[in-house]
């Protein structure tokens, strides 16, 4: 399994890389500010590892050939994958109880 988070961490911060490149059309160098630190391209590297490794730690794949399709998908799209599992938490947290009562309002005339 740990084999599988590393191999996964590489190629999501690789297409983490690429995914800066073609959305910025070249990669931007790390800088700071008054007020920021911009970390240029490290942010989508940052991201698509991340994005990578939790897409293969919740869905562990079976075969090696999944392991690097959930990789690349993963860290190419790494903002949008860390987007849907904020998703799914804040959805499970807002789907209200069987026991608690619904309130009812009573039709308006």
């Amino acid at each position: 399994m740990l084999q599988q988070v590393v191999i996964a961490t590489f190629i999501g911060g690789l297409m983490g890389l690429l995914g800066h490149v073609k959305k910025k059309g070249r990669l931007e160098k790390p800088r700071i500010t008054k007020r920021f630190i911009y970390l240029g391209f490290w942010e989508d590297v940052a991201v698509g590892m991340i994005a990578a490794m939790l897409l293969v730690l919740s869905s562990e794949p079976k075969s090696s050939m999944q392991l690097v399709i959930l990789s690349i998908i993963a860290g190419y799209s790494g903002e949008a994958v860390l987007r849907s599992f904020d998703f799914v938490r804040q959805s499970q947290v807002q789907q209200p109880s069987h026991n608690e009562k619904q309130e009812r309002t009573p039709p308006q005339e």
